[in-house]
């Protein structure tokens, strides 16, 4: 009883716009929406940008509406990106938490458009403040909540009261912001 006959209907989302809300009607398979079943479809739409979520769901209508939703894989034949959306959860009034319809985000972190450009940054961050840690320097936070200083010493002591001259050799201070 994992499948549905109810209606299906999707609405997709993009850095461009959204599709707004339409039914899964021709499925490639004879039977649409059954257990352990991937059923296909073509929905057509003007080119959305790089995706980032849908929503999916079905009208609650017919005999075992409820259905379990695996996963969601939308393929841009323009870009020939492939956007997975993960749901593995119950569109059921009686089942997990009642919802009819979820709202799923892109869970495929390779499609995701500035995802090299983020990753280079980070680790050009990383590059240029990792000296800070290494062994025999002293970390000092100031915190300009409590005005005070958090030090990190080599030998794991955390001291609350921060002593400016430490006799563990290069004392760092770093801004903390609450």
């Amino acid at each position: 009883n994992a499948g549905t006959e109810a209606d299906v209907y999707i609405s997709v989302y993009g850095e461009r716009g959204d599709t707004g809300s339409r039914q899964l009607l021709r499925s490639q398979k004879h039977k649409k929406f059954l257990k352990g079943q991937t059923d296909i479809f073509a929905v057509e739409a003007v080119h959305l940008g790089h995706l980032y979520k849908i929503v999916i769901g079905h009208n609650g209508l017919g005999s075992g509406n409820g259905w379990f939703l695996d996963k969601v894989v939308i393929k841009d034949p323009i870009t020939d990106l492939d956007y997975t959306f993960l749901c593995h959860r119950w569109l059921d009034q009686g089942q997990d938490d009642g919802n009819i319809a979820r709202e799923l985000t892109v869970t495929d972190a390779s499609t995701f458009p500035g995802r090299q450009e983020l990753e280079l940054k980070r680790e050009e961050s990383w590059a240029a403040e990792k000296w800070k840690f290494q062994k025999g320097n002293t970390l000092q936070f100031y915190n300009r909540l409590t005005r005070g200083f958090i030090c990190l010493s080599p030998d794991g002591r955390v001291d609350a009261l921060g002593d400016k001259k430490n006799k563990y050799g290069k004392v760092f201070f770093m801004w903390m912001y609450a």
